[in-house]
């Protein structure tokens, strides 16, 4: 696994600094080159080096979530250039000059943070953060971070460039949230004109736009796809909670099968999956926990009490002289969600019992301000 961050030095002066940084910043390993050594960096677990800095880089970019090089902006642009791969992979990389003046976002600066470590190692060194990314200079939507404070999942990458370039440039966007935190909006300036705001697909269907942010956790169909697709982004906000049921040693393989199959007949993404709910007498069951390890779902379990707190248009008798409550999987969705009903009550295949509600968030144009 990766770790966090390193700190690469090359000077006297940066040395000064980046042996500062790691008394100040946690989970951060130092480089710099030997002839600066002052003979506790063993103590400190410091990395020493001889010759160029190029020859670590490639290992660095391997080993770490974030680099900050304490080097010429110039030298470090062409040092990196060989060995970059891809936005998505590339670590976060800041430059900062030998007196501490700047603290310049060099790579990845929205996905892999860039930008927000240049902020945190100005604020440490007392340097200015430079930031050149259009939509944080322009205090506007940054397509490839959107939603992810709430751990929403781009569907695609695809289009991600060119609406970006749409957003940026004032084109006409539309947001169609249907789903979701609408807590998004998060500059102390109205959202901009050119941004328009709705509910549904339907709504956006007579709105003219050129490019969209779509955030929902149904799929889409063919038409739906194509009109608003073309030039756009697809997000999956994690709003479906999947309540449980289950015979005792019900494999993981049959747990699985019953919730993606439902998923897709109810027309359901699997990534808006938040989590899974239960009885607290299957905390312990495999099949489950092997389920939820395999997605990263939390399970949250509840006693037959908090269970029959929740009224059900079927409570079983059965159900109820096994576990000592009415219903297990559609009282569990409910009350993990904290929705009032359900996206689908309760459907029971071979071994396994699936019921589904949603996340309740506030309407986003309750929320966004203009």
């Amino acid at each position: 696994m990766k770790r966090p961050l390193a700190f690469v030095a090359i000077t006297k002066h940066g040395v000064h600094m980046v042996r500062r940084l790691q008394e100040q910043l946690e989970q951060a390993d130092v480089y710099y080159m030997d002839k600066f050594a002052r003979g506790d960096e063993a103590a400190r677990s410091i990395v020493l080096f001889q010759g160029s800095v190029k020859h670590i880089l490639p290992d660095l970019f391997r080993r770490y979530d974030g680099i900050v090089l304490f080097i010429s902006l110039g030298a470090v642009v062409r040092m990196i250039a060989p060995i970059l791969q891809d936005k998505k992979t590339d670590p976060a990389v800041v430059v900062v000059d030998d007196k501490g003046k700047f603290a310049i976002s060099v790579l990845s600066g929205h996905l892999g943070g860039a930008n927000e470590l240049a902020k945190r190692v100005a604020a440490q060194v007392g340097a200015t953060p430079v930031i050149t990314t259009a939509s944080d200079v322009q205090q506007t939507i940054a397509v490839d971070l959107f939603g992810r404070s709430f751990g929403w999942e781009i569907e695609s990458f695809a289009k991600a460039t060119p609406v970006s370039a749409a957003v940026v440039n004032e084109e006409r966007v539309a947001v169609i949230q249907e789903s979701g935190e609408p807590y998004w909006w998060d500059y102390d300036r109205p959202l901009p004109d050119h941004i328009r705001v709705v509910d549904s697909c339907a709504e956006a269907d007579q709105a003219k736009f050129d490019a969209a942010l779509v955030v929902t956790h149904r799929l889409l169909d063919e038409q739906e796809e194509q009109r608003y697709l073309h030039n756009g982004v697809l997000y999956r906000p994690k709003v479906l909670v999947l309540g449980i049921g289950c015979n005792k040693g019900t494999s993981a393989e049959e747990i699985e099968h019953v919730i993606v199959q439902t998923l897709n007949e109810q027309r359901f993404s699997l990534r808006s999956v938040r989590n899974v709910a239960t009885i607290d007498l299957k905390k312990e069951e495999p099949g489950l926990l092997s389920v939820c390890k395999k997605y990263g779902w939390r399970l949250d379990t509840y006693t037959p009490d908090e269970l029959n707190t929740v009224t059900l248009p079927d409570p079983s008798p059965t159900v109820y002289r096994y576990t000592g409550a009415y219903g297990v999987s559609e009282p569990a969705a409910l009350l993990s969600a904290g929705a009032t009903e359900w996206l689908l009550t309760k459907k029971k295949a071979g071994n396994v019992t699936i019921s589904i509600a949603q996340v309740p968030f506030p309407s986003v144009k309750e929320v966004i301000r203009r």
